[in-house]
């Protein structure tokens, strides 16, 4: 098994390897932004269609656990399932990643436009550090970090200035919901850095997909949730967003493992980059995306973001963290 984990090691801490996997990663996360505003046109969920919205990212997320699941089972040629000692790990990633997360971004997405809550979902990221710090403690509090995270939460703040780029704003039950999802984010990252030095990450994200979207679906569907496709493309985009799900945590998932958290998370700030490109190019939120605001708060965010990354990549700290890393699975 350490023979096993040493070999992975050399495949996924590879520079080139992380840079592609980490960038392919946020691509698909940003894309979701858009597919799910289109996926509510697709399937005829209105915007007061709580049930609606709760069932359709039930059935996105069991198909993404099996997804995960069959690939997983496939490539190392026996049936993936937990052991006792995975089911409490299955059981909190289940809650904090897919249904608190979800359940709070499906129903703010409703309410707010994709360019907005994909600037606003990339708070995760600061999120992530102040848990990992005050939480977690995987790591102290520096003077970067905390800068980065200033200027990254001007530009979320920034974008909700009521009439930026024409409908900014702000409701709790829209981008406040998104707002707390990306909280629950950032705690499932901690929680998903914690088990996975223990647990097997591709076991843990397709179970805890699997089992959180079936408790969302049997949810959505008792209280009169229905999807109603208006055509054949309907099924396909849900695929699709099946694969994002399956193919980006469990990837992420991943480099977690086998990396410092600060050596990949540099490249999130393309996520946000992503998000706002394709809402314009897809919904056509053109006014938004690429007026002044909008323009200056994806520049703040992805700045902020930079500068928390760099203050654990290349310093004294960052080498002893990769060091650390590399000797526990060699």
């Amino acid at each position: 098994m350490q023979k096993e984990n040493a070999e992975q090691y050399k495949i996924w801490s590879r520079p080139g390897i992380v840079c592609l996997t980490a960038v392919f990663c946020n691509f698909l996360w940003g894309s979701a932004f858009p597919c799910i505003k289109a996926g509510y046109q697709l399937f005829q969920i209105s915007g007061t269609d709580a049930a609606g919205r709760i069932l359709f990212a039930g059935v996105r997320f069991a198909l993404a656990g099996v997804l995960v699941i069959l690939a997983g089972s496939l490539i190392k040629r026996r049936f993936l399932h937990p052991v006792r000692s995975s089911v409490r790990p299955v059981l909190v990633l289940m809650f904090f990643q897919t249904i608190l997360q979800y359940v709070l971004f499906y129903s703010g997405l409703a309410r707010a436009s994709g360019v907005s809550s994909a600037i606003i979902e990339s708070s995760n990221i600061f999120l992530t550090i102040f848990t990992a710090v005050f939480l977690f403690h995987y790591e102290k509090m520096t003077g970067r970090k905390l800068i980065g995270s200033i200027i990254g939460f001007l530009g979320v703040l920034l974008v909700q200035l009521p009439g930026a780029g024409g409908s900014f704003g702000f409701t709790l039950t829209g981008e406040g919901f998104i707002l707390l999802s990306a909280f629950s984010a950032a705690l499932s990252s901690g929680f998903i850095k914690k088990f996975s030095r223990t647990e097997d990450p591709v076991m843990l994200s397709g179970w805890q997909f699997l089992l959180g979207g079936l408790v969302l679906a049997v949810s959505g569907f008792a209280r009169g949730g229905r999807l109603v496709p208006l055509s054949g493309y309907a099924w396909l985009l849900l695929l699709y967003m099946a694969f994002i799900s399956a193919a980006a945590y469990t990837l992420y998932s991943i480099l977690l493992k086998y990396n410092p958290v600060s050596r990949i998370a540099v490249y999130n700030f393309s996520n946000p980059l992503f998000g706002v490109l394709l809402s314009a190019l897809i919904l056509g939120e053109k006014n938004q995306a690429f007026s002044l605001s909008g323009l200056l708060a994806l520049f703040l965010v992805s700045v902020g973001i930079i500068i928390v990354n760099r203050s654990g990549g290349n310093g004294a700290g960052g080498r002893q963290e990769k060091s650390e890393n590399r000797k526990a699975y060699e």
